[in-house]
């Protein structure tokens, strides 16, 4: 896989923090959370992951922290600015004992800024990037985009692209780097287009929410409810797919896709149509023709769909779906992983610890092991 042999230390926070992790282990790297404890219920992603747990607190526990980072390459830690410092764990003590290691920092509002060490969660950063002014109904709140936006992809995976570019970089210089990932920039970056975009005609005159092209604002790209209370998705943009879409539904030839005068009268048609069949039914009626027509898939029956069947999408570990390591590597690619490994034994090994320093580590609170060491 293309990052084997690379070894991340993850210091445990909310979700973003374990699922960047997630990603590079999937794709090879071997990862060690740095946890308060050995079992935690809130940490859904910590499968393939060794575990230590460590009093951050304690002198001893910090020490074990910096004898591991000497060894390895990539530290995430998803604390507000300052906490590692305090903890003599920060990038200027540990990049300056191992000068190759990339400190990636994942916050919500970055390491500098006014609002920097201020508590906040993915709907707020959000809210701030600009993002969640564009998204909802006309006339309505902003709709919060569950944390999708701001932790996950803004987040986790602007961090885990950052963490591959110092990887490469490194290459070339021989040194690591520290990785300021800012869920506020991560998601406006991720947003870049909806920023850039603004002269198109895809936008309304007065740039008001949900009265755009791709906003619910036409009625031709949006969602529809079917008659056993399923949901169909509309995309029909170019004018072929609309005129598929009006022969299928059996609209009248004079509409038309643009005008205002056509969205109320177009959207009362389209919901009255779709709610006369039910999505399977629709899903046939759609099934040989490119109309940019697709029902709206059931997260607990993704697995059924024929299409993410055939390409082997998703998988269950444990009693969840989970989706496949993406993107696809044709020669490398990546592998998800199913199993808790809280075996720390490796993770002891690299540390040289002897029995009796670990017995005592142990009857001091500063590790937490599963079952005692045979001493």
């Amino acid at each position: 896989m293309p990052l084997k042999g690379v070894k991340v230390l993850e210091f445990v926070g909310l979700a973003p923090g374990p699922l960047c992790g997630k990603i590079l282990g999937d794709f090879g790297a071997s990862v060690t959370r740095i946890d308060k404890m050995l079992e935690n219920p809130l940490d859904v992603l910590h499968h393939g992951k060794s575990t230590l747990a460590v009093n951050l607190k304690k002198t001893e526990g910090q020490r074990i922290v910096r004898q591991l980072a000497s060894k390895y390459d990539v530290i995430v830690e998803p604390f507000r600015p300052g906490v590692m410092e305090k903890l003599n764990l920060g990038p200027g003590e540990l990049c300056a004992e191992n000068p190759r290691l990339i400190y990636a920092r994942l916050t919500g509002f970055g390491q500098q800024g006014r609002l920097a060490a201020r508590a906040g969660h993915d709907l707020n950063y959000v809210a701030v990037s600009g993002v969640l002014s564009m998204l909802g109904r006309q006339d309505q709140n902003p709709t919060a985009p569950i944390n999708l936006l701001a932790d996950f992809a803004g987040g986790s995976v602007m961090c885990a692209l950052g963490i591959c570019l110092a990887l490469l970089e490194r290459h070339r210089s021989g040194r690591g780097q520290v990785v300021d990932a800012a869920m506020v920039d991560g998601a406006a970056y991720v947003a870049s287009w909806l920023f850039m975009s603004r002269h198109l005609s895809i936008w309304c005159e007065s740039q008001q929410r949900g009265a755009n092209l791709l906003d619910g604002g036409a009625y031709f790209y949006d969602t529809y409810k079917t008659k056993d209370g399923l949901y169909m998705s509309v995309a029909a943009l170019e004018p072929q797919f609309f005129e598929i879409i009006k022969e299928r539904l059996q609209l009248p030839q004079e509409l038309s896709q643009y005008g205002a005068e056509n969205q109320v009268l177009g959207k009362q048609l389209l919901t009255d149509a779709f709610l006369t069949k039910t999505q399977a039914e629709w899903s046939a009626m759609f099934e040989d023709v490119d109309a940019c027509v697709y029902p709206v898939v059931d997260w607990q029956k993704v697995q059924e769909h024929d299409h993410n069947a055939t390409r082997k999408s998703f998988e269950h570990v444990g009693n969840s779906i989970a989706p496949r390591p993406a993107p696809r590597l044709s020669r490398t690619p990546g592998q998800l992983r199913k199993n808790a490994q809280n075996d720390h034994t490796s993770v002891l090994d690299e540390l040289n610890l002897k029995p009796e320093e670990l017995r005592q580590m142990q009857e001091d609170g500063v590790l937490t092991l599963s079952t005692k060491p045979k001493l």
